[in-house]
């Protein structure tokens, strides 16, 4: 079991990020960026199943988990520059980027914006762009939209059900249904408004970090097309398709995704200089 401590790192005035990191110093950092209304605590199966030599960094993002909620400043360029910061604040210059759902797209962006940051990106449940997407579309306009306090756990736990073709542990499910309802009626409006609103598929392209892309061809998000457009645009990407799984394999099928981390983080490792 990798022994995770808490850290603050104010990001932007009024906004301090809250997360969780290892010990581990083997190859490139591991950063891990949660989905919409997720936590870092949604990657808890996942870093159990990864070596504690590794140092794994995951944080709750802007409007998530216990970090700050500001009412509005929920784009992709504001949430990338809140990781950089981070960044810097932990002494991280360079890291592998994880990015699931929502995280995929920030995740995209900090390789874009911080391409010197990025050693490789790995992308899980991803989305080339949320614009125009039916069911992202749909969930705003029937739920999210006019949505306010409180907010529902039963839609909270609906919402998270869906992400899943495979039962996961009911503690974990339910642990991830509190973490969303952390979160206030408007940055459930908001950061879905934000990423809505945005469609830079067209700066794929500038995406120089290798890439890995994890998706479950059981995910009732994002289908096969997108996979191939995201790997088809960024100019190296592989994809990696997980059979009968959802949303998010990570959390179905943690062990499998850890061991796919391991190879990724391993290619990017730096060797070091002989003593």
């Amino acid at each position: 079991m990798i022994a995770l401590s808490e850290f603050s790192c104010p990001v932007d005035a009024g906004v301090v990020l809250r997360g969780v990191q290892s010990r581990g110093t083997d190859g490139d950092p591991l950063i891990l960026l949660h989905g919409y209304s997720d936590s870092w605590r949604s990657y808890l199966p996942l870093m159990r199943e990864l070596p504690p030599s590794m140092r794994l960094v995951a944080f709750s993002q802007r409007g998530h988990g216990d970090s700050s909620k500001p009412t509005a400043a929920y784009g992709t360029e504001v949430m990338a520059r809140d990781v950089a910061r981070a960044m810097d604040q932990l002494g991280i210059a360079r890291a592998v980027v994880v990015g699931h759902s929502m995280g995929s797209l920030v995740a995209q962006r900090l390789a874009q914006d911080h391409a010197d940051r990025v050693s490789r990106l790995v992308l899980i449940g991803a989305f080339a762009s949320l614009k125009g997407n039916v069911g992202a579309e749909a969930l705003w306009r029937d739920a999210i939209s006019t949505m306010s306090d409180p907010v529902p756990p039963s839609f909270a736990r609906e919402f998270q059900s869906s992400c899943l073709a495979r039962p996961v542990p009911d503690e974990f499910l339910s642990e991830v249904v509190a973490e969303s309802l952390k979160l206030p009626a408007h940055v459930w409006r908001s950061a879905l408004a934000a990423v809505l609103s945005e469609d830079r598929s067209h700066l794929l392209g500038r995406i120089a970090a290798p890439t890995t892309i994890i998706w479950g061809d059981r995910d009732a998000f994002c289908g096969k097309a997108e996979q191939e457009r995201l790997a088809r645009s960024i100019p190296d990407a592989r994809l990696v398709v997980y059979e009968g799984t959802g949303h998010a394999p990570h959390w179905e099928e943690p062990a499998r995704a850890a061991a796919d981390l391991v190879a990724t983080v391993s290619a990017s490792a730096t060797p070091r200089a002989a003593a």
